[in-house]
């Protein structure tokens, strides 16, 4: 399979026509191997239009949500990333020269994309999801949908700090944008979309009598 020339169909026509049009960020979705981040067995799904699983039910977003989510984040050269649970989205950042690092919670996934995290400079560690490692980033983006707002994840951003991520509490879900202000959080609601949840992070049940 010519995987260089499935990249560039998928940026074609999953990207640039749902009106990504950041120069450089379509540059690394060009350049980053996105069958990499899979099972051997299962690259040939990489640029199809769908959400490939890496392992243990973890998958890729699909490439015209996460490109969507990445250039709302306006992610600029130089700053620090964490990708939680993203690690194609960490990959693609480090390609536009942030310094990233991938969290993954479960060590078969991060078994599977290590290797191509490291030849994209990106570290890769392994912590629960609920507990991001390091804190004061300039930008934070996952591939999967989070059930409630990540208290957690907007606590290790900077002021002036990005979180790009989807919400969803049922079978549709929204992509929604914070900005960390010294005053507080500003929210804006971006996009429809319904990736994975990471169960990881729903509210434990309470009873009431």
């Amino acid at each position: 399979m010519d995987f260089a020339a499935a990249r560039k169909v998928m940026v074609d026509s999953q990207v640039r026509v749902n009106d990504v049009t950041d120069r450089d960020l379509q540059a690394a979705l060009l350049s980053v191997p996105r069958e990499r981040f899979l099972p051997a067995e299962r690259a040939f799904a990489a640029y199809a239009e769908i959400e490939p699983e890496i392992a243990a039910g973890r998958r890729l977003m699909l490439a015209r949500d996460l490109s969507k989510l990445l250039m709302a984040l306006e992610p600029l050269p130089g700053e620090t990333a964490l990708a939680i649970a993203g690690p194609y989205a960490a990959a693609v950042l480090a390609r536009m020269s942030l310094k990233v690092t991938a969290q993954e919670a479960d060590p078969a996934v991060l078994e599977v994309v290590a290797p191509a995290l490291a030849e994209a400079g990106v570290e890769g560690v392994v912590a629960p999801f609920a507990e991001p490692v390091g804190g004061g980033y300039d930008v934070i983006v996952s591939e999967a949908a989070v059930p409630v707002r990540p208290e957690a994840w907007l606590a290790a951003l900077r002021i002036g700090g990005r979180l790009a991520v989807v919400e969803r509490a049922g079978p549709a879900g929204k992509a929604v944008l914070y900005v960390k202000g010294a005053s507080g959080l500003s929210r804006r609601e971006l996009f429809d979309a319904a990736p994975p949840v990471l169960a990881e992070l729903a509210p434990a049940p309470a009873f009431a009598l």
